[in-house]
Formats: C-alpha cells, structure tokens, sequence
C-alpha cells in the first residue's frame, strides 16, 4: 500500500528576495561603475582591483536570483521535481566564485609585499567607504535568510565579503597615512581572505552534500528515525531516505510496517509531526502490513 504525500508550494520565501536582489544588483552595478570610474582618475590599481571583485560578486548575485527564479517554475514530464535543485548547484558555484575572488584579493597582496605602492590618498578612502555602506546594506537584506537556504547564504557571503574588503582599504588606508607602514595594506588583505575562506568554505562543503542527495545538516537522520518509530501504530520501518530538493525545502520516502487499519490516519499524524518537527514537508509513505513484513523478504 502507498502513499504520497504532495502539497502547494509557497513561493512567499521567493518573493521575499526578488526586491533584495534587484535592490542589491542595482546599487552594486552603480558603484562598481564608480569605481572604475575614481580608479582611473586617481590611478589606484587598489580601486581597480576592488572594482573587478564588486563585479564577480554582482555575477553571483545575478545567478543567484536566477536560481530562485528557476525554482518556482513547474515540473514538467522530464523534470519531475521542477528545478529546484538549480539552487544548490548555484550554491556551488557561488563558492567557486569566492574561491576565485580570494585568489585574486591574494595575488594582489602577494604584488604589493614584492612591490610597495603607497595609497592613493583620502579620494580613495572616501570611495571605499562608501563601498562598505552599500555593501553592508545589500548583505543585511539577506541575512535573516542565510541560516536557512544555501542560495541566500551564497549572496549574504559575496555582499559581507565586498564589505570586509572595502573596510579592509578604508582602515589600512588610514593606518597608512598615519603610519607610513606600506606592508599594512597586504596583511590586511591576508586577514581578510581567511574571513572570507572560512564562511565560504562551509558554502562550499554543506553545497556539496547536497548535490550529492546528503540528509542536510540540519537534521539529524537518527531523530527522524526514533520519531518515526515513536508514531502509534507504526511497528517498523526501513529504506528511510531524506534529502535536500532545493537549498530550503527537504524530502523524505520510508517504507513503514503496520497493523493499522486506519491508513490515512497514520500517513497524517506521520506526515504533520516531520513537518512540525523537521520542517520536512515533501514526504512520501509507503505502508506494508504486518502480515506481509517486507523487511524480513
């Protein structure tokens, strides 16, 4: 006897970011145009740098959003799970895309430990500090949202890291004017790129699981199990299998022994408790009677 479970989906989660993302892409698209644009007249290779990492990173917000625009569309007869799981590789790709970003930031530093540059003076300050109030504004838009969908997480990273670097040519900037100790700037760049390695590389590992159909991080598989077991009426169960259909909603099929006459009740009470509990709300139910103990076929 089987049962699945389907429901509608609720797009309000989508709809949540779709103003965040246009607002984020919008102001990020503006100032890197500024910075190319103070870059060259202050001749700053640091401005021009920064400027290519903004532009990486408005990249991987724009596919980002196309992600959670891909995820809304409907199933169709080839892919029966619509195109959800376009977010976690999106995911994946956004890591690489920090990866390559902290290549670039260290390559950077690596030129300016072999051949000192003193800074460009106040202008360039002024416009990186207003590369930290942007910045800074786009990444709050998604931090709520971040603890919950890898897709968020990946933009939240690429804005925070955009912050940290501005802040970064701001304060060393500073430190440098007051000091005179060029090495500043690099070692401030350093200090930056394992901030940003250390949240990307989480990215990077929990994307991976999941395209690889891992129980997500945030459920343990065992508790699922116990409270499956728990449920009145269930007498076992086996082939238990959760996974991630996108990077906010999670699936689940189990096949579960019963003597229950009463199914309907039984794929209810299971299906309500792993959505309250686990927030697991696409859940498929396969029921064998007791009679007929497949686990022992």
């Amino acid at each position: 006897m089987a049962h699945n479970h389907s429901h509608g989906h609720n797009h309000s989660h989508t709809n949540n970011y779709n103003k965040a993302f246009a607002i984020g892409i919008g102001l990020n698209i503006v100032f890197v145009v500024v910075e190319v644009f103070y870059g060259l007249i202050a001749n700053s290779s640091a401005l021009l740098a920064d400027a290519g990492h903004n532009a990486s990173d408005v990249l991987g917000l724009v596919f980002a959003w196309f992600a959670v625009w891909m995820s809304t569309k409907k199933p169709t007869n080839r892919f029966t799970y619509g195109f959800k799981k376009t977010t976690i590789l999106i995911s994946v790709l956004n890591a690489f895309l920090l990866f390559g970003a902290v290549i670039a930031i260290g390559w950077d530093a690596v030129g300016k430990f072999k051949n000192p540059e003193p800074v460009a003076g106040t202008q360039v300050m002024i416009v990186a500090g207003i590369g930290v109030f942007i910045n800074t504004i786009t990444a709050l838009m998604f931090l709520k949202g971040q603890k919950d969908d890898l897709n968020i997480k990946g933009a939240f990273l690429h804005m925070a890291a955009d912050a940290g670097v501005s802040l970064g040519v701001v304060i060393s900037g500073l430190l440098i004017v007051k000091t005179g100790l060029q090495w500043i700037d690099p070692v401030m760049s350093f200090i930056i790129i394992l901030v940003i390695l250390w949240g990307t590389w989480k990215l990077f590992t929990e994307s991976i699981r999941l395209a690889l159909d891992a129980v997500p991080s945030n459920i343990k598989f065992e508790k699922v199990k116990s409270a499956i077991i728990e449920t009145t009426e269930v007498i076992d169960l086996h082939d238990l299998h959760i996974w991630a259909m996108s990077t906010n909603e999670n699936a689940l099929s189990v096949h579960v022994l019963t003597s229950t006459q009463d199914t309907d009740k039984l794929i209810s009470d299971l299906q309500s408790k792993l959505a309250k509990q686990f927030n697991i709300k696409h859940v498929t139910v396969q029921l064998e009677k007791e009679s007929l103990n497949c686990t022992k076929c």
